[in-house]
């Protein structure tokens, strides 16, 4: 009988997401992973809070249906570093705390630390580390939000801009030829 063979530090799934085994991943059925996404260790993706009906909006007498809603949904070539957490935003609406969903887009790089609470992120966005998205922030394609930045609950983030600060404000474009992150090249480099 051959010996069995080491586990490594990352699960590869059939669409090429490595996430590692050091990860803290809740509510696995509303999280979608849009294939060759890598989860560092020590991140925490809290796909257990979503969307769920109120008792008063469900069928007379039938008991209140299970969720199916998607609670986090990241994109294709991202790359999510030590030690972040990514959680649904939520908000308070005629008397029901509700979940919405986190989206990320492809090719997002979530530097070490950051806390993403955002409710879309966009395709070619670098997010510094450290940085905190509050609630319901919307960040646009091709951003980059350096180490550090605090953007406040329900901001705005036009195209192509440079974030930075505490409270975070536009402090300039990134340019001509910036192409944002190559999730290819984070991909390949994870081994495991």
């Amino acid at each position: 009988m051959a010996p069995k063979q080491p586990k490594g530090e990352y699960i590869e799934t059939d669409t090429g997401n490595k996430v590692s085994r050091r990860s803290l991943i809740s509510g696995t059925q509303n999280i979608i992973l849009g294939g060759r996404t890598v989860i560092q260790a020590d991140v925490i993706i809290r796909g257990d809070l979503s969307r769920t009906l109120p008792s008063n909006l469900t069928p007379s007498g039938s008991a209140p249906a299970a969720s199916n809603h998607v609670a986090v949904a990241i994109g294709r070539y991202s790359f999510i570093s030590t030690g972040s957490i990514l959680r649904p935003p939520a908000k308070l609406h005629r008397g029901v705390y509700s979940y919405l969903p986190l989206k990320i887009g492809d090719n997002v790089f979530v530097g070490p630390r950051c806390i993403i609470e955002a409710a879309s992120i966009g395709n070619n966005v670098w997010i510094g580390k450290g940085a905190v998205l509050g609630k319901m922030v919307i960040v646009k394609d091709g951003v980059r939000i350096l180490e550090g930045a605090v953007v406040s609950a329900g901001m705005v983030v036009g195209v192509g801009s440079v974030v930075a600060g505490k409270p975070a404000r536009v402090v300039g474009e990134v340019g001509v030829g910036w192409e944002g992150v190559d999730g290819r090249a984070l991909w390949k480099n994870t081994t495991g």
